[in-house]
């Protein structure tokens, strides 16, 4: 039997932190791809496939556009963002 009472739950946010795959980096690595670029393209990779997981086709296609330009470096914040002003 399992009791919970209101004063013993606690909300936090949560996240996953991982290391670059050594691996994928030294294949692109070997194949001319700059170390900066190969992890580019590991981070546009990883966050692809959650976006992609968006069935609102028109918030998904702009969350790729803001998340391939925020990781070029070309957004140093949110464009718009109540949370960034």
């Amino acid at each position: 039997m399992l009791e919970i009472y209101a004063d013993d739950v606690k909300c936090s946010h949560g996240s996953t932190v991982g290391q670059m795959n050594e691996d994928a980096l030294f294949y692109m690595r070997q194949r001319g791809i700059s170390e900066a670029e190969a992890k580019l393209l590991l981070k546009s990779a990883f966050i692809t496939e959650v976006v992609e997981c968006i069935p609102l086709a028109s918030l998904r296609d702009r969350l790729l556009v803001l998340v391939d330009r925020r990781l070029k470096g070309e957004l140093s914040k949110c464009e718009g963002c109540k949370l960034c002003e």
